[in-house]
């Protein structure tokens, strides 16, 4: 009697586990539903940092849109922090930091290893036409909205020939037009904001 009642409470708690992380596939893989009040932001808009983000030189910005809570925010921390390692030189990183719960600046960067400025300003979200985490924008040297959107196409951000925001870094620092025409590259895949509900 024990043994089955071992066995079924084993075959339950694998059946909750594997319906846990089948929900969680199916979540992450639909876009994220855009809200009712959303105004897109079009690229070659000029963006007022309005001295929210120090920037010292004549270097094009990139803004990680980045939610500790957001399960996907955190599968992707990895390759922004490459991009930061690889581009320093050529571009100036910031992580905009968009949760409900808050965070000092030190506290994300110990935890996630992140090495550049955290800045918790949700106004940017807004002012640039992002509304899910994580989410990519670059910013010309003149502050003009060149590209906004996806990482990568994976969830997992291994798909090298998907790789968005490193394309459009290469893209900036090489003053040429934006050679992503990919529709994935621009449809939100995520968590909403502020509060990672999806």
């Amino acid at each position: 009697m024990k043994k089955w009642l071992v066995t079924g409470w084993l075959s339950f708690l694998m059946v909750v586990i594997i319906s846990f992380f089948w929900y969680n596939q199916l979540v992450y893989s639909l876009p994220t539903p855009v809200p009712s009040n959303y105004h897109t932001v079009t690229a070659g808009k000029k963006i007022s940092l309005g001295g929210k983000i120090d920037v010292r030189n004549d270097k094009p910005v990139f803004l990680h849109f980045f939610n500790p809570e957001c399960p996907c925010s955190r599968f992707n921390i990895d390759q922004f922090k490459n991009l930061v390692k690889t581009y320093h030189d050529e571009v100036n990183f910031a992580v905009i930091l968009l949760s409900s719960k808050k965070y000092t600046e030190k506290e994300i960067q110990d935890r996630f290893g992140i090495t550049v400025a955290v800045y918790a300003d949700s106004s940017l979200a807004a002012s640039v036409g992002v509304y899910s985490t994580p989410q990519a924008v670059v910013l010309k040297n003149d502050q003009t909205l060149y590209y906004r959107g996806n990482y990568n196409k994976s969830r997992y951000c291994t798909d090298m020939k998907t790789n968005y925001a490193k394309m459009a870094i290469d893209d900036v620092v090489k003053h040429q037009p934006l050679s992503i025409l990919d529709k994935y590259a621009f449809t939100a895949y995520g968590c909403t904001l502020p509060n990672c509900e999806k």
